[in-house]
């Protein structure tokens, strides 16, 4: 969903709302825009009159999940894992959720989908959930669309503005639309517990330094789910940069070795049926994305290249 704010006639750019709540809980005023983007969430890098540096989120409230969110963003960096910490608690200021972090410019991005690429990302992973399960915090809920496989509504898919906005107006292909329910149909056959995790597991969303892992961001993308869901999920996405596709289905099989290994223990059958049939519904929002919208069909042309395999191995 694209979200916008309405803008300040000034340099800074942001709600005048928005530069009070800096003031008042950051001891400085906003000077200088540095950077920005506007998608999911409004997300502005900006400079402070003190000389400090930090970046300003501001998304929609969700039945508290920012909050939940930032807490476990907090949590993780304080132990040292390689994200921003978070400066601020979270404001809810006219239905918009508010928190300020650190700013952690530079580092690359890993490119690649190969066995190499997919061990790295595993790794990580496992070490964010491993940590995520000390901090006792409210459900992140409701999940991100593109893991809201659980969703309540009549229809396959969840309750998405920006996809809701055209689906009236152009017709799915039969064969995604089949691949979704199956991947419905099989996760809600679990009865796994669910932990958090982070959902949008994709390269554009991790730096790296020197081989090591430098900043994790999009904080705003944890989910609920079963620990199978989360790692299975991760599996198919990693490789996704600016155009999100699917990882080979050797690729994920290796990520999904490596997190276990690195987690300390192995998946039952049940859990890498889990995992296999949560690779494919990030694909799946992805593809129907592309549909949508006609662009290019990269996300839709892996699926239907290993959607079957991945429903075998899921039992789906």
């Amino acid at each position: 969903m694209i979200f916008y704010v309405e803008r300040m006639q000034e340099p800074v750019g942001l709600p005048a709302l928005v530069v009070e709540w800096c003031t008042r809980e950051l001891g400085g005023t906003p000077v200088e825009r540095l950077l920005s983007t506007t998608q999911m969430s409004e997300v502005a890098a900006v400079r402070l009159d003190d000389g400090r540096r930090i970046v300003v989120k501001i998304r929609p409230d969700e039945a508290g999940r920012a909050r939940a969110c930032v807490d476990v963003q907090h949590f993780l960096a304080d132990s040292g894992y390689p994200c921003p910490r978070p400066l601020t608690a979270v404001t809810v200021m006219e239905g918009q959720a508010v928190h300020a972090e650190e700013w952690l410019p530079g580092g690359d991005m890993l490119r690649g989908d190969g066995p190499n690429v997919a061990a790295k990302f595993a790794a990580l992973l496992a070490e964010l959930v491993t940590g995520a399960l000390h901090v006792d915090v409210p459900p992140p809920l409701p999940n991100p669309a593109w893991v809201r496989w659980d969703h309540r509504d009549s229809e396959v898919w969840p309750t998405y503005d920006w996809h809701d906005a055209r689906a009236d107006q152009v017709e799915l292909p039969r064969d995604l639309e089949e691949t979704a329910i199956r991947v419905r149909s099989r996760m809600a056959r679990t009865q796994l517990p669910s932990v958090v995790g982070h959902a949008d597991w994709e390269t554009q969303n991790v730096r790296w330094q020197g081989g090591r892992a430098y900043a994790v961001h999009d904080w705003d993308s944890l989910a609920w789910l079963p620990e199978a869901a989360i790692a299975g999920a991760a599996s198919g996405t990693f490789a996704s940069a600016e155009h999100p596709t699917l990882a080979p289905v050797e690729s994920s099989a290796v990520f999904l070795d490596v997190y276990q290994q690195s987690r300390g223990r192995a998946f039952t059958t049940e859990e890498l049926q889990i995992a296999w049939a949560a690779s494919l519904w990030p694909a799946a929002h992805n593809a129907r994305t592309e549909v949508l919208y006609g662009k290019q069909p990269i996300a839709l042309g892996a699926l239907r290249d290993q959607a079957s395999e991945r429903l075998t191995r899921a039992k789906a």
